[in-house]
Order: C-alpha cells, then structure tokens, then sequence
C-alpha cells in the first residue's frame, strides 16, 4: 500500500517519539499506527485496530495491539477514550491543541466530536488557584445521539 506524505511524516514522528524513550518503531507498533492513520478521525477499539493492523502484518496479536495501544497513548500518539460501557477507543492525536471533546450515545455508542472549548476559563482558574500547570484536558458527555433520542420514550411516562 502507498503512503501519502502525511502519513509517512507522522510515522516518522512517532519514530522519534519512540527513540526519545530509547524504545523503537518496531513492525508490530508500525502495523498498528498505520491502522490507526489509515482512518485517523475513526474512534476503534482494540480488535477493530488489530483487524485492520493484519493488512500489513497478518500474525499480529490482540496482546501487542494492547500494548502499543497504551505505549501510544502515554506517548501522545493516540488519545484513550473511555465509553459509557467500559470500553475503550482510540483515536490518531492529529490535534495539538485540546479543543476537542467527544459526545457518546448511551444508547448506539456512537461517538461525535465536539471541537469547542469550554474549559479555558477553568484552566485559567486552576491555574490561578492552584499554580497548576495544566496542558491538556479530556471532556466527554455522555447522552443520547438524535436519532436514539427520537426513539427514547419520555421519562415519566
């Protein structure tokens, strides 16, 4: 499969934020990002990533699909979501800033971005109160998508 410039150059990125650690881009790690970027606005949980993984390295394992998934995310490469059902998901981190949130259906778990942020005032206050730091943050609602809440009977009755 041909790779695109973009593609290469976040591979490379991720090449360099392995070699920081004094770890490598090994073909398992790079099976599972290519998978990851080759839909990278999907949210996919760890088989969905380790089915689409086995197009460039068939005899990969949904144990080291798991491990590169947290060694991804401790990385900043992808981002963790948790779902309202105990599952997690995981997206390509293409953003640099935070202004990125996620809306999860109780109902289909489907997931829906929300790129507003409403945390900066917060962020300020946090800061100015506690001296805290802070360079990122995760916001998630959780409720019901359109097409389920058409659906969803009316409490009460």
């Amino acid at each position: 499969m041909k790779e695109n410039n973009t593609t290469q150059q976040r591979i490379e990125d991720a090449r360099t934020l392995l070699e920081d650690i004094s770890a490598r881009l090994t073909p398992q790690r790079e099976a599972v990002l290519k998978a990851l970027l080759a839909n990278p606005t999907g949210h996919h949980n760890a088989e969905e990533v380790l089915h689409a993984a086995r197009i460039y390295l068939p005899d990969l394992g949904i144990a080291t699909v798991y491990r590169t998934l947290e060694l991804f995310t401790r990385l900043g490469i992808i981002r963790k979501l948790d779902t309202a059902e105990g599952q997690s998901r995981f997206e390509y981190n293409a953003d640099t800033n935070h202004y990125h949130h996620h809306m999860i259906c109780l109902s289909c778990g489907k997931i829906m971005e929300f790129n507003e942020d409403l945390l900066e005032s917060v962020e300020t206050q946090v800061t100015r109160s506690t001296g805290f730091q802070v360079v990122d943050h995760c916001l998630q609602f959780y409720g019901y998508c359109i097409s389920c809440a058409k659906t969803k009977p009316e409490a009460g009755s």
